[in-house]
């Protein structure tokens, strides 16, 4: 047998492709199954971005491009910052990857070494922690809950941070509880880390999918003086329903930014030229569709809320942003489903899966064993199915 990297050995497979396999295979075999795992929007691509990459196949825009991503791009999300933030930021202070997670990887192996931690607030997007260890760093996780709406409280942040503190993630809206931090938690959090010599990276992407009239704040518009430690991870992925378009990017520093350039150099050069024109028009042209895509999840929140909460054993918070609600399923474990005890997450999510016909993404990955997570970018007839079959599943649990 061939002799592996120690670095394969300390991560997991994404458990979210896991259940979507699962629940790939029984629709194969012609199963309905209600997929509630799948962390992207159903609305297609609007219209005028894919004439924008039809036109770049068109002209022929087919060649590598500069591995940081073409200039008009770059120039756009400079632009995009400082009409929305007061941010200036100049071209050199971006670099355009293969999706959010990828920037998020180049960022992590610039800057992290062996023995660095990385404080994540949990629970957290699976992959946070894995490409933490990957850089060889080490997570160092916030626990937070229901009380505080998931969100970390302030004497946890101030305990949490240490000379050791490479790194600092902050994720708002968060992808899996959908939580987002109030403009006056974030000054706070800012005050803290102005006296902390570590990196900030702000994961962004959820940053336009915000309900009830509320705001996402950037922290660096909250506190110019933390600009030189922050790297922003944004992208065109969520907002503008393109999760297979694969472009995100990173805007910050210009001296992380090179770093992980040189990083990309190495592993995928450029993003996709075609989806790079796109990602162009996206964030340039029209954004009529934007709020009526939100607008639609918001509607969605409200009917999964509303019907989950109504199931015996589960507790469902109402999210402020993204996509997701976090339920707390804790009252259903150690009880018994199909002649089998339910002893975590994980059991819950195979027997939603079996019996429910219902694909569920399990949280221990996300950092929490009382909870599941439900992807709401689906259709309201999907929802309403979906919970019905878990509230009947759910009764025949003893």
């Amino acid at each position: 047998m061939t002799k592996l990297a120690e670095r394969t050995k300390g991560i997991k497979p994404s458990v979210t492709l896991a259940i979507a396999a699962k629940a790939g295979k029984l629709r194969s075999e012609g199963i309905d199954v209600v997929n509630f795992s799948a962390g992207e929007p159903d609305f297609d691509t609007p219209e005028h971005i894919k004439a924008a990459a039809v036109e770049a196949l068109r002209k022929g825009m087919t060649k590598y491009t500069d591995v940081k991503g073409i200039e008009p791009l770059r120039e756009a999300i400079t632009q995009k910052y400082q009409r929305e933030h007061g941010l200036v930021y100049r071209k050199d202070d971006v670099l355009v990857s293969c999706g959010a997670k990828h920037s998020l990887y180049n960022i992590f192996q610039a800057v992290i070494g062996p023995g660095d931690e990385v404080v994540i607030p949990a629970p957290y997007w699976v992959s946070y922690s894995d490409m933490a260890l990957l850089a060889g760093g080490v997570p160092k996780l916030i626990s937070t809950n229901e009380a505080t709406g998931f969100r970390m409280k302030l004497e946890q942040f101030e305990v949490a941070l240490t000379p050791r503190t490479r790194v600092v993630v902050l994720n708002s809206p968060c992808n899996p509880t959908g939580a987002s931090y109030h403009r006056d938690e974030l000054l706070a959090i800012a005050r803290v880390l102005e006296e902390h010599d570590c990196l900030i990276v702000s994961d962004d992407i959820y940053e336009k999918i915000i309900y009830d009239n509320s705001q996402v704040h950037n922290l660096v518009a909250l506190n110019p003086s933390l600009r030189e430690r922050t790297v922003i991870i944004n992208g065109v992925s969520k907002t503008y329903a393109m999760t297979g378009w694969r472009i995100g990017y990173a805007i910050g520093p210009a001296d992380v930014i090179s770093a992980a350039a040189k990083i990309q150099s190495q592993s995928t050069s450029n993003a996709t030229s075609i989806a790079q024109a796109a990602a162009l028009e996206a964030i340039r042209g029209s954004q009529d569709e934007v709020p009526i895509m939100v607008r639609e999840f918001q509607k969605r929140r409200d009917v999964i809320v509303d019907r989950l909460n109504a199931v015996e054993g589960i507790r469902c918070l109402k999210p402020q942003g993204a996509f997701y609600v976090f339920p707390n399923i804790a009252p259903l474990l150690s009880k018994t489903g199909n002649g089998k005890k339910l002893g975590s997450p994980c059991d819950v999510a195979d027997y939603l899966l079996e019996e429910a016909k219902v694909a569920v993404v399990p949280g221990e990955d996300f950092g929490s064993q009382q909870h599941i997570r439900f992807s709401y970018a689906t259709s309201l007839e999907d929802i309403e199915k979906g919970c019905k079959r878990i509230h009947a599943a759910v009764k025949k649990l003893n």
